[in-house]
Order: structure tokens, then sequence, then C-alpha cells
């Protein structure tokens, strides 16, 4: 039973410590909420933010939380993110939107919002680490990695030719069924199939989102005259986004070997 207990409370500790930099974001959007859309000394809400999340970056690579590595996978997702976010607020498309105004922006998009995806790619980086995560029958980088560009494509094309979400939808359980995810508390071996544990990680991402989206981080147009729960739709939006996002930290942390198993490069 002490056993049991130590090692929930182990792979609370890491969950915690894997999301810290999406903890502290949603925490400063709560706490922000009330500067609304006034100006304090020159910047605006979502600029304090971009300076806010800087700091944390730096925090994390200073004290060692966060490797090189980690750090580069993180900024490659960050700029991939702002190019889509930069399309999708276009006027003409405006998925949604971000209400209130920032000195440091691109076009529609202020500059903090790739930070947010970044948190998710943190996610990733940190918990393979800090749970000495390994894969099993994990399918092919080629494979995984045209399942990854097409799903990003996707977000974008889709308002101009037919959505393919569903065939994503599809070929993802095709390739990632037999898929497990090897990590240990304590003397336990834990095993688990990969894609319930992205159907979980997609619902709390959903969370926050609704979270974000009450505290006027952005909108959506339905949101605007007023504020109401996120659509369970946005779950599949966000089940690719974490497949986009995984598929970039295997491939650049880890080794696929020929028998299917994935390892990290580095402990």
């Amino acid at each position: 039973m002490i056993s049991l207990f130590k090692s929930c409370f182990e792979f609370s500790f890491k969950a915690a410590s894997a999301a810290l930099f999406g903890i502290l974001l949603l925490i400063a959007f709560v706490l922000t909420a009330s500067m609304g859309s006034q100006e304090f000394y020159g910047f605006f809400r979502y600029d304090y933010l971009l300076f806010y999340a800087l700091i944390i970056q730096v925090c994390l690579l200073y004290l060692k939380l966060e490797s090189w590595s980690e750090a580069k996978v993180i900024a490659l997702f960050h700029i991939m993110a702002m190019v889509m976010e930069i399309f999708l607020t276009h006027p003409q498309i405006a998925s949604w939107q971000y209400p209130q105004p920032a000195v440091f922006r691109i076009l529609t998009v202020p500059l903090f919002a790739g930070f947010m995806y970044s948190a998710v790619g943190s996610f990733f980086a940190r918990s393979l680490r800090l749970y000495q995560v390994s894969f099993e029958k994990l399918p092919s980088f080629p494979n995984m990695i045209v399942l990854a560009v097409l799903s990003y494509i996707n977000f974008m094309s889709k308002f101009f030719v037919p959505d393919i979400r569903f065939l994503l939808f599809a070929w993802s359980v095709i390739i990632f069924w037999k898929t497990k995810i090897h990590f240990q508390l304590q003397q336990h071996q834990i095993q688990l199939p990969m894609l319930p544990v992205l159907a979980i990680l997609a619902f709390i991402i959903w969370i926050a989102e609704n979270i974000s989206t009450f505290y006027k981080i952005w909108l959506y147009p339905s949101q605007v005259d007023a504020w109401h729960m996120v659509g369970w739709g946005k779950l599949g939006s966000w089940y690719l986004l974490l497949l986009l996002s995984l598929v970039l930290v295997l491939k650049i942390l880890g080794t696929r070997h020929a028998e299917g198993n994935w390892t990290l490069k580095f402990h």
C-alpha cells in the first residue's frame, strides 16, 4: 500500500513538473484577467504575458529543468504554431481572434501565443526524460511524419478543400493501435497503450482551452458576445495537434530501432 502511494505521488509530481510551463501560463492567464485591454507603462496584457513566458523559458534552461535539445524542439514547434496562428486568425478565415491589443505581435497574433503551443512541446519533451519513457511497436518515422505533416496542413487547407480529419483519425488509430508506452514508478513497471493516453491529454488541453477562453486569452466567433464552453469537436483538433507535437519530439530526442522500439538519445 505504501509502495502504491509512493508511486502515485511520484507520478503526480513528475506530471506537474513536466507540465510546469503550461501550469504557470494558466495561472498568469487568470491573474492578469483584470488588466483587460488597458495599457500599463506602454504595454498591454499580452505583452506582459510574452515577457513572463520568456522569463519562464530562461529559468527552465538556467535551472537545468529543460535541456537545450528540448528547447530546440520547443522553438521549432513555436515557429510552426505561429505560422498556423497567423493563417487561422486572418480576417478572411477568423477561426478565432485575440480580442485585446498588443505591442509585440505579428499581424493578428500576439507573440506570446506561440508559447501556448510551446507548453505542449515542453510537456512531451520533459515527460519523456522525467519518466524515462520508451515505446514499443512504434510506427516507422516516415509513416508518422507524413501523418503529422498532413495533420498540420489540414488545419489550414480544410477551408479550401475537403476536411480529411476523419481519415487522419483512422490512420492514427491503425498505425498506433499496437504502440505501448513503458516507464517505471518505484518498483512498478508501467505499460500503457498510447492512443488512450493521447485522448486523455487532449481532454486535459480542452479543459485548459476553456479556462483560456473564459479569461479572454483568445475567443472563438461564437464567444465574442457571451462566453460558452468550447465545443467537444475541438478535442479532435487537440488530438491531432498532440500527435504532431509528439512526432517532432520523438524524432529529435530519441532513436527508433528496427524492431519498432524507441528510446531517448540521452539519459
